[in-house]
């Protein structure tokens, strides 16, 4: 037996094993100093020259697996810190793809955005290629809508104006002759014009509240409305005036809407008021909040609701015809906001329209 010197006195326990000739077998031992060793045999057979006979050697060889573990290890840390890396790198890289890949449904989502908020009428045309159809198509769908109702309130007027044509002239034959029948007929006659204003104002409402990108400036629709109520009641020697004066707001709401609205409430308030009637305009988390109060006499808490409903009036002796309020209200819910009444600090009736805020 030959053994290598660097074992010094140690003899190695190898097991007893009969590898075949070429066979590698290899096995886990105790070394020197306890350690394991890794050990690999292999049986060779030489013949001899002389007669033929094979002599079979048996060649072990052996190491220490710590020597041998280590690098491994070693390699093994430097692979799973590659991977990370390599990992948090991929991972990076794909969250910067979806983030540069969404951002035109990001812009098309805040485009969408601007149209609901009014601040829109259409989307911009300047989108990537891939989702440029979807634009397109988006925007066909808009115009359509606008058509639609554009073409709805134009026949909404139509039929008014041919309803009111032959009422006139029903009214003007009435007015006529002064007779019971006559006046059953005007009265009549009375009653259907308000009517088909009241009904007429509200399709007109309901046709444009679906339209996209509504956004009407509050002094733009003050403007005028304010010159006419002061000529209106030039002889009463009443006052008019917003607090604060000239606050830039904007609403949701048609520009058309929003001065039957105005006017039909400070026209309310200019009729009951004894010397002043006060327009007040304030942002909420609700929307935008107008207050119109007047320093008449006011009505009693249990008349606010019902003066709300249509052709109800507080005062017979009041003209009109009672339809103001209940067209406001109509109007108001029709924009997603809301009319109440109370007591005016001032004494009187304070009306509170609120409306959706643009932005």
């Amino acid at each position: 037996m030959l053994r290598s010197r660097s074992l010094w006195d140690h003899v190695l326990a190898v097991p007893q094993d009969k590898p075949a000739d070429g066979e590698l077998h290899q096995h886990r031992i105790a070394g020197p100093q306890g350690r394991m060793l890794g050990m690999v045999e292999r049986t060779i057979a030489i013949e001899d020259g002389a007669d033929g006979t094979p002599h079979r050697f048996r060649l072990i060889a052996a190491a220490d697996e710590a020597q041998m573990d280590e690098p491994v290890a070693r390699f093994q840390g430097a692979l799973w810190l590659s991977l990370g890396v390599l990992a948090l790198g991929l991972a990076f890289a794909v969250l910067v793809q979806v983030g540069v890949g969404l951002s035109p449904l990001r812009r098309l989502r805040q485009g969408l955005e601007r149209i609901r908020k009014g601040e829109a009428q259409r989307l911009p045309d300047d989108h990537p290629v891939e989702i440029a159809p979807l634009v397109e198509e988006f925007n066909s769908v808009l115009a359509q809508n606008t058509g639609i109702v554009e073409r709805a309130r134009t026949q909404a007027g139509n039929l008014a104006h041919a309803v009111k044509t032959p009422l006139s002239v029903l009214a003007n034959a009435a007015n006529a002759r002064q007779d019971d029948f006559a006046r059953l007929v005007a009265e009549q006659v009375g009653v259907a014009r308000r009517q088909v204003d009241y009904h007429l104002a509200r399709a007109q409402a309901a046709a444009a509240v679906s339209q996209p990108g509504l956004n009407t400036s509050l002094p733009a629709a003050l403007d005028g409305l304010m010159r006419t109520l002061r000529q209106l009641h030039a002889g009463c020697e009443l006052k008019l005036h917003m607090d604060p004066p000239n606050v830039a707001v904007g609403v949701r709401v048609e520009l058309h809407d929003l001065q039957e609205m105005l006017g039909n409430l400070l026209d309310n308030a200019c009729k009951w008021a004894r010397q002043q009637v006060v327009m007040g305009v304030s942002r909420s988390d609700d929307g935008i909040r107008i207050d119109i109060d007047d320093d008449g006499d006011g009505i009693a808490a249990e008349q606010c609701e019902d003066v709300l409903r249509r052709g109800v009036r507080a005062d017979q002796g009041v003209p009109g015809s009672g339809l103001g309020l209940a067209i406001v209200d109509e109007l108001a819910h029709l924009y997603g906001g809301r009319l109440s009444l109370t007591r005016s600090p001032l004494g009187g009736l304070r009306a509170t329209l609120l409306l959706p805020a643009n932005g």
